[in-house]
């Protein structure tokens, strides 16, 4: 890493989503600021070049679901590990989750996540609190007192907020402070206990299945209390067909809604749990390849428009022991990118549309200026081939767990460069 005022991106594929824009050309940043994007700028005085042949130019991605574990589970992920291996996956900004331990339901654990922020992350970072106390579903947090401390939204992932009446005076109360809410959408009556998709392969490996049912009801019971509170709601790591039809609907009555999937639940199925693989094991479910494609389908249609990884760091401690104990979760901020690239190449998504998905729309979630290439932008930039194979070997991940699928899997895509104001990564090696 070393610092640098001035540098010139010559003949890379630039593309902004924030400004509709896709061609081949140049990217000058002067003092940490976009200065210039045109298809081609001549400098005679010297200045750094960085030649981007066959690479795609972007604003920093925008991964609004990331779990850092920092607070209280620091074994697994603290903010400087992750940050870092945000980093590596192009990710300059990110939201994270408040079921650490203690969990951000408070501004005290606000502020702390915000000083150890200042002091050990590499990129921006966006806590998100929790909706209710210790995540409860009973006592509504204190929205404008977080809010103040830095908080950009409320959920209480890894929990659905069963009790619909504190659900939609929630979405009242965040109405009131401009913040997002973001809700992971499971019925617990229907999915305590559930370990695996229900169906072929719970039957098959003995283990409790976890219905669609569970995440349907739990999308059509928050549409319904956006549509009555008209305050939007993002509904977190989609992962079935049935939510789909609800999606139309939703969509057809302008109900303000966002919703977001993961690429873990476009790329693999059900099928990777076969002789109790934990690595496969997450929350909600991999599901059926129908179910897949219909995801991959609805991010075609734009009735999902914001992909997220979703990153959920365990160590062996949690991961290497009985299915049923297993934590459920995978590591993604590297993986992000790379799998998501294949939306592109089966046909589901243009490169500028996927960037939407990746930087643009997330941004819109939270309520923040994307990322972007106008000009006096803070410099957020990654340099991208999108061509490069690689092996995902433990050398590369960043983060402190290693616990993937992909480990040891051919992917395609990878991060070459990374430019944050007046500072440049070379990630090449």
């Amino acid at each position: 890493m070393k610092k640098v005022m001035r540098v010139l991106i010559k003949k890379g594929r630039i593309i902004d989503p924030s400004q509709n824009i896709d061609f081949v050309g140049d990217l000058l940043i002067e003092d940490g600021k976009i200065v210039g994007i045109e298809r081609n700028i001549e400098i005679k005085e010297k200045i750094k070049i960085i030649y981007a042949d066959k690479m795609w130019v972007l604003p920093g991605l925008v991964d609004i679901h990331v779990h850092l574990r920092e607070p209280g589970e620091e074994w697994k992920e603290d903010i400087e590990t992750g940050t870092k291996s945000a980093l590596y996956g192009g990710i300059l900004r990110l939201a994270c989750m408040p079921n650490t331990k203690p969990p951000n339901d408070s501004p005290e654990v606000t502020l702390y996540i915000m000083e150890r922020a200042a002091q050990k992350a590499y990129v921006t970072i966006y806590p998100i609190a929790c909706i209710t106390k210790n995540q409860e579903g009973k006592i509504i947090t204190e929205f404008g007192r977080l809010k103040e401390a830095g908080v950009k939204g409320v959920s209480d992932d890894g929990k659905w907020v069963q009790n619909s009446n504190v659900m939609k005076r929630a979405l009242f109360y965040a109405k009131n402070f401009d913040l997002a809410v973001i809700s992971h959408c499971e019925d617990s009556t229907l999915s305590k206990g559930g370990q695996v998709n229900e169906g072929f392969f719970s039957a098959k490996l003995g283990l409790k299945g976890i219905p669609t049912s569970a995440e349907t009801i739990g999308v059509i019971r928050d549409l319904i209390l956006a549509k009555e509170t008209k305050k939007s709601i993002h509904l977190a790591h989609l992962s079935t067909k049935e939510v789909i039809p609800f999606l139309k609907w939703a969509k057809e009555e302008k109900i303000p809604f966002t919703a977001e999937t993961c690429p873990h639940y476009f790329t693999l199925t059900e099928e990777c749990v076969e002789n109790y693989n934990t690595l496969a094991k997450v929350n909600p479910p991999l599901r059926t390849q129908q179910d897949v494609i219909a995801i991959k389908e609805a991010l075609k249609e734009g009735l999902i428009e914001v992909i997220s990884s979703d990153h959920a760091p365990h160590s062996p401690l949690e991961k290497e022991i009985e299915f049923e104990l297993a934590s459920p979760g995978m590591i993604g901020l590297q993986t992000l990118l790379p799998l998501s690239l294949n939306l592109i190449k089966e046909g589901y998504l243009n490169p500028l549309k996927l960037a939407e998905y990746l930087i643009l729309n997330p941004s819109k979630v939270l309520g923040v200026i994307p990322p972007s290439f106008k000009r006096e932008a803070p410099a957020e930039v990654i340099i991208v081939d999108p061509e490069e194979e690689y092996i995902l070997s433990e050398d590369m991940i960043k983060s402190k767990s290693k616990n993937t699928p992909f480990l040891n899997q051919k992917l395609k895509g990878k991060i070459k460069m990374v430019i944050i104001k007046t500072k440049i990564f070379d990630l090449s090696n």
